[in-house]
This record gives C-alpha cells, structure tokens and sequence, in this order.
C-alpha cells in the first residue's frame, strides 16, 4: 500500500476513535441512571400554552413528537421566584425522571435582576437534580443592552450539568404567522418549539436508557 493510503487510513481511524470517545453533551448530564417515571415541562406562559388553543402548547406537541407522556407544569405570568415556591407540589412531587425548564420571560418584562434570576434558576435545577432527576433547560434570548441572558442560560447548563436547548423562540416572535400576540407563539409556532426540543430530549433519553 502507497505512503498516502496509509496516511489517510490512519487519518480516518483517529477521526473515528475521537468521535467515539468524545465525551457529549447528552453524557455529561447529571442523573442520567434516574429512576423517576414521568417527564414534566416546568415553566409560564411559554409552557401553558397561552395563545394557542387546547392541545397546541408545546408539551403536548413535544409528547406526541417523543411518544411518551409529558406533564405541563407551566403557568402564566410565573417568573423563577414564584415557579420556585410551587416546585415541590408541582414537580417534584411527581418523581420526575426529566424536567424541562423554561422559565425567565417574566422576570425579563418585570425587570427582575439578572443575577436574581441567574440565582433561583440554579436553585430550581439543583432542586431537581437533588431529586434525582435530569433537567433540560431552555434558553431565551431577551433584548437587553446591560445583561447577556443566552450567557446565563449557558452558564447554569455548565455548571449544574444540564442540557441546553439554547435560544427556543428564535425565529418565532419576529415572525407573525406564528405568533398569537406579540410576545406568546400560536400553535405553529409551539408546534416550531416542540420540534427544536425533541431532538435533544429523545437523544438524551436513548443515553439515559443505557444507564437504566
């Protein structure tokens, strides 16, 4: 065999060897080995479903895309400190193997402090991790000119070792097909966010399963 031949064939298995051995972001997810049962979406008005009509929130969308059941846990007009005081009855009462969080809208339009925010979202993952369950968050981008919210969203992903959906409402609330009003998606447009969650979520789900 020609030096080049080999040159590449050795190329293609130290590709093939990082790519297996590489650590992923599904894997580095606390609580992968949970055993809790159901998997609820945690959130507002995002979450509830506001402005769109029955069965068109987006756990609803997302449980049909994933074929499994998903609890919607959201409610209007929460921010982190008022989803924070009912996150013991409303989700981790109910052994929870994943929890989808999506919340800050609220304390952004409320002008809530982004360190304040920062700090009850890390206390509503840790919560949940402390549990026992795995946590998806879900990042926003706000328009603020003082504070970097898609920074905090990737910050607390780091740190408390969760997986990110990174920037969920790109795309939808500059587009009015898919809005409701000016700040809440129609049921396009949470069908859009049920479809942008689904991938990670069943990719972390099959990690998750080998664990089990």
């Amino acid at each position: 065999m020609k030096r080049p031949r080999v040159l590449v064939l050795i190329a293609v298995v130290v590709i093939a060897l990082i790519w297996l051995l590489w650590p992923s972001s599904y894997s580095r997810v606390a609580n992968l080995s949970s055993r809790g049962t159901a998997i609820v979406a945690f959130g507002d008005s995002l979450t509830a479903g506001f402005g769109a009509a029955s069965g068109e929130d987006y756990p609803t969308k997302l449980a049909q895309l994933i074929r499994m059941p998903v609890v919607n846990a959201g409610v209007s007009g929460d921010t982190t400190e008022s989803a924070l005081a009912r996150i013991d009855a409303d989700v981790l009462a109910r052994e929870p193997r994943l929890v989808i969080v999506g919340l800050g809208g609220n304390d952004f339009l409320h002008g809530v402090p982004i360190a304040t925010t920062e700090a009850n979202l890390r206390t509503i993952v840790q919560q949940i991790e402390r549990r026992g369950s795995m946590v998806i968050l879900l990042g926003f981008r706000f328009p603020s000119m003082n504070a970097n919210y898609e920074s905090m969203y990737e910050r607390i992903a780091h740190d408390e070792r969760c997986l990110l959906v990174p920037n969920v409402l790109r795309g939808i609330l500059t587009d009015p097909s898919l809005k409701s009003d000016e700040i809440h998606p129609n049921g396009r447009g949470y069908a859009l966010i049920a479809e942008r969650i689904a991938g990670p979520c069943k990719g972390l789900l099959r990690v998750a399963d080998r664990r089990r």
